[in-house]
């Protein structure tokens, strides 16, 4: 997967409703984080940082990293979304985003734009450890948060992992994506009520 090819763009999703849930997409339905371009395009594309940052100093550290918190923040969030099956690496998993999470997330300022309107930017290159730990700051704040902890959804979709936060009326949403896995269901259920027509 090249990152200038058009699909680059689709696979990465940023609807989950929290930018940790976003993390654990990237695993579905393959491993998105096979090269540091596209883990440098879902960096940007989750507002880690501005569009104009640069991120060449970034390595192939960075995609064990990323990887290993993801890993991490699927096992607190399964856990949590089945507490009854708890298993001691729960508690490993829990220490090590906790320890992620201590490191301060990369400083942004306000700058002048070229049109003279003020314009995030970060007052330095951004270190792998900063961009983890905003990312585990906010698994943590998931899981700690009632509300949204509640909200919590595993997709309805046929064979799909993704879990989001439920923020609909009526808390009534039942897939990851309208667009994805909603869309999979309603062709199935056309094609099932076609062949009863038929038969």
């Amino acid at each position: 997967m090249a990152l200038g090819t058009a699909t680059v763009a689709y696979e990465l999703r940023f609807d989950a409703g929290r930018i940790s849930l976003d993390l654990l997409a990237t695993i579905h339905p393959e491993e998105r984080f096979d090269s540091i371009e596209v883990l440098c395009a879902w960096i940007t594309g989750a507002g880690l940082v501005p569009a104009t940052t640069s991120l060449a100093h970034a390595d192939p550290s960075w995609l064990v990293g990323f990887r290993e918190l993801r890993g991490q923040i699927g096992q607190l969030v399964r856990g949590g979304l089945a507490p009854t099956v708890l298993r001691p690496s729960y508690d490993i998993a829990l220490a090590r985003v906790n320890e992620i999470a201590r490191v301060s997330p990369p400083a942004p300022r306000a700058v002048r734009g070229e049109d003279g309107s003020l314009v995030r930017e970060l007052d330095g290159p951004p270190e792998c450890a900063a961009l983890l730990g905003a990312i585990a700051r906010d698994a943590v704040e998931l899981l700690t948060d009632p509300v949204a902890r509640a909200g919590l959804r595993q997709c309805e979709g046929d064979n799909c992992p993704i879990v989001y936060v439920d923020s609909s009326r009526g808390r009534r949403r039942r897939w990851c994506s309208s667009e994805v896995c909603g869309n999979r269901e309603r062709v199935a259920r056309h094609r099932r009520r076609a062949a009863l027509a038929r038969a």
